[in-house]
């Protein structure tokens, strides 16, 4: 079989990895130049995949078996209707990796959510004796481990509406739908077609699958047409899933309650969070989890890099890295986890954001809003009749600037609400620079 790789980075490179072990005949194209690739390069030539960079020559396309497009690579891009023309079939790397898979899935994907939750099921499974590997959109692509999986390992799989976009057979055994609001309408063109890409995720599912979804969340309250076995988790006391009363984690399944643990000692902050926790908790129930071992594993949990992660504590200021916000609802719940006053540094690039839905979070809990990147402006003329704001030109600047106007028992909260590409290669590189401007401050 030939198989054409669009994109060399880690989905695509790992992708292209997988296939030469499959022993199919594999090309690789990338649009950015050769310079950037120096180590994957060099994987290339030790396992004879064939390459080329600074573009994609469109010639020849007729060969190829089968078209494997890395995420985010844009549907309107020239290869892609060459190859639709050519009748090549067009799949995303989860769909190339599933076919290899026979271990179990637990696949995770909402427009927030996605990477804790997905790192809070495996802690769950590995804390309690199973085996469980995160992969996907989390940092590890699933072409990279399927290969190497214990025959008895689960999969806890975060999957991105990229991802899901080019699936054809994928079918997970659970799937999570965190919750939908705007993201990546650049891409998705209209906010119907986002959430039609989203529900994708069930798509393949069978009536002994599992589908868990955000009832307090409009756009999965109501379920489309899916054959699976649906359950629901809520902040608000429902029949049937996982929620919330009187403080304490309910369980409710087969007309059984169970109280697993006051919210209290969970071990990572926020509303948010709890909402990752139900869902967790209800992908990985049936895999025979006890009461006992979700109790340990949920206070031990501590978060994810890079999601209101707690940096250090400078002069009583707390500092937290929240790069993961790359959109507007992400930020609405960093600014809702803290009850002390907050100076707040947002900014980057934007997507269609609307500051609106942040206005009552920013005049309860806001003291200052230190604004960088591409929307600085767009962040200062919305917010600066409501609070204090201020632009900088530099991540650095707005950091300095925050440990100077911060006081004793306030937060420093870095929640972006927009992506790093104006600045940043992504929000992991981001988060490492902040967290290097922090450790730099003066602590006295």
């Amino acid at each position: 079989m030939k198989v054409l790789v669009i994109g060399a980075s880690l989905s695509g490179k790992s992708a292209a990895m997988l296939a030469r072990k499959q022993n199919m005949d594999v090309f690789v194209t990338e649009y950015q130049p050769k310079e950037n690739f120096r180590d994957t390069v060099i994987q290339f030539e030790e396992n004879n995949i064939q390459f080329e960079f600074g573009g994609h020559n469109l010639a020849g396309l007729h060969q190829y078996d089968l078209a494997i497009a890395s995420p985010g690579i844009p549907r309107s891009a020239e290869i892609l209707d060459e190859l639709y023309k050519n009748k090549v079939k067009i799949i995303s790397e989860i769909e190339f990796a599933y076919q290899f898979c026979k271990n179990p899935i637990i696949a995770i994907t909402g427009t927030n959510g996605k990477t804790t939750t997905t790192s809070l099921v495996t802690h769950i499974l590995n804390h309690s004796g199973k085996k469980s590997v995160s992969a996907g959109n989390i940092g590890r692509a699933f072409s990279d481990v399927v290969s190497d999986l214990p025959v008895d390992a689960i999969v806890s799989l975060e999957v991105s509406s990229y991802q899901l976009d080019r699936i054809d057979k994928f079918r997970p055994n659970v799937a999570i739908i965190t919750n939908i609001t705007p993201d990546h309408l650049k891409y998705h063109g209209t906010m119907q077609d986002y959430v039609e890409t989203k529900w994708k995720i069930c798509s393949n599912q069978i009536e002994k699958d599992l589908l868990i979804l955000n009832y307090d969340d409009d756009y999965l309250k109501e379920s489309k047409s899916s054959r699976s076995n649906i359950q629901y988790f809520s902040l608000n006391e429902l029949r049937g899933g996982a929620f919330i009363r009187n403080g304490v984690i309910i369980l409710d399944t087969q007309h059984k309650e169970e109280e697993i643990m006051p919210i209290s000692k969970i071990g990572i902050k926020g509303q948010h969070n709890l909402y990752n926790s139900l869902a967790a908790i209800l992908a990985t129930r049936s895999f025979e989890i006890s009461n006992e071992n979700y109790r340990s594993a949920l206070s031990s949990f501590l978060g994810v890099e890079h999601r209101l992660e707690f940096v250090c504590s400078i002069n009583g200021v707390e500092y937290y890295n929240d790069s993961k916000a790359t959109n507007v609802n992400s930020t609405w719940f960093a600014l809702n986890s803290f009850n002390n006053p907050i100076v707040w540094i947002a900014g980057g690039r934007g997507d269609n954001n609307d500051y609106s839905l942040l206005d009552s979070s920013v005049r309860k809990f806001v003291k200052s809003i230190l604004c960088i990147g591409e929307e600085a402006q767009s962040i200062y003329q919305h917010f600066s009749s409501i609070v204090s704001c201020n632009t900088f030109d530099t991540l650095e600047e707005a950091v300095f600037a925050a440990h100077s106007e911060s006081k004793e028992g306030e937060i420093v909260l870095f929640s972006p609400a927009c992506k790093s590409f104006d600045m940043f290669a992504n929000f992991e590189h981001r988060g490492e620079i902040f967290k290097q401007i922090v450790m730099k401050l003066p602590n006295q």
